[in-house]
């Protein structure tokens, strides 16, 4: 095999991988963050669990997207109630609300229920 064929092969295998994986943020859990700016309770949320998020095993079933209340409202949860109070958290699957957790009052109390809400989702 010469190597032009053998270049023209690896950027077939390289592009058919890429169509093959689902796009960023298609996944079949997404757990959403409704926050707004000056929300004092998103930004403890952010102090004592952002960064340690993506880490655990629950962003490996649901990673975490986070949307202002205030701006444009992503049109993949048009389905999804729009809420005023901040932050709320919307587990979601393939585009429907599975369960929902208003509010911030510390670390436990956010695993505990995040680990209800994950309980809700349908057994794959």
């Amino acid at each position: 095999m010469g190597p032009i064929r053998k270049i023209l092969l690896v950027m077939a295998v390289f592009g058919a991988l890429l169509l093959a994986r689902p796009p960023a943020g298609a996944f079949a859990a997404e757990l959403i963050m409704l926050e707004q700016q000056g929300c004092a309770w998103c930004l403890r949320w952010h102090k004592e669990i952002g960064g340690i998020y993506p880490k655990t095993e629950e962003a490996k079933i649901a990673p975490l997207r986070f949307v202002d209340i205030h701006g444009q409202w992503p049109e993949d949860l048009a389905g999804i109630r729009r809420e005023a109070f901040t932050p709320t958290f919307v587990l979601v699957e393939d585009g429907q609300e599975i369960a929902r957790m208003r509010g911030y009052s510390g670390d436990e109390f956010f695993w505990f229920l995040l680990g209800e809400m994950l309980a809700k989702l349908p057994k794959s």
